[in-house]
């Protein structure tokens, strides 16, 4: 009789779009915050919004070496995808900068206990196989993309944040990127399609501390 010695190949494979669908409440607490609403409404305090700012930009700062981590996993015909995120997030830590200066904030600053957890999480992925890298970075980018977008149009001087992530081009990048971790999740076995749906309830956790980290601490 013949052995199976790749069983996972006969079972369903797991998608983004089934982890939305399957997790609809931990998602929405990922993609719909006070943080956004009052933006939306224009009635954040500065010191609150410049709370998030401060730290988003050390979050972004980890998330571009995730990028690069990503590429050394990814397949050759992923890489396109890739190389563009990784060109968008120079262009993103510099405008941050930019932020950061007109609002006279230091960058220099320590992270928040929030944002030191988030960043452990995302240098932790770097030893996991490129399915469960891949649906981290997907949902990573879709929790932006939709929360922004969820929240639009804000009110100056918010604007251009929900522009930056909430735009139509951003979004057609994220569902190039939920192809990607499909097509890494059909090969993936079933052990590496149980951590990628941990890791997408984790980064679903992890995004909702991140923006109600504005209200608990001011920056500096």
């Amino acid at each position: 009789m013949k052995v199976n010695t790749h069983p996972h190949k006969n079972m369903p494979s797991l998608t983004c779009s089934a982890l939305l669908s399957d997790h609809p409440q931990e998602w929405r607490s990922a993609t719909i915050h006070p943080f956004l609403q009052q933006c939306q409404q224009g009635t954040i305090s500065a010191e609150q919004f410049n709370t998030w700012l401060v730290q988003d930009y050390l979050f972004v700062t980890e998330f571009t070496r995730l990028a690069a981590h990503l590429l050394l996993s990814a397949p050759v015909v992923h890489f396109d995808p890739i190389l563009g995120g990784l060109s968008a997030l120079k262009d993103e830590l510099l405008w941050f900068q930019a932020k950061a200066k007109a609002r006279s904030l230091s960058l220099k600053v320590s992270p928040q206990p929030t944002c030191t957890a988030y960043c452990e999480f995302m240098r932790s992925l770097s030893s996991q196989p490129y399915a469960v890298q891949a649906t981290a970075f997907w949902a990573i980018e879709l929790a932006y993309n939709q929360g922004w977008q969820i929240h639009s149009p804000m009110p100056e001087p918010y604007t251009e944040f929900a522009d930056r992530w909430g735009n139509p081009s951003f979004t057609e990048y994220v569902k190039i990127l939920e192809q990607q971790a499909d097509d890494a999740l059909t090969k993936a076995s079933e052990s590496e399609q149980g951590q990628a749906k941990q890791t997408f309830l984790s980064v679903a956790q992890l995004e909702k501390d991140f923006w109600q980290m504005a209200f608990a601490v001011n920056t500096p």
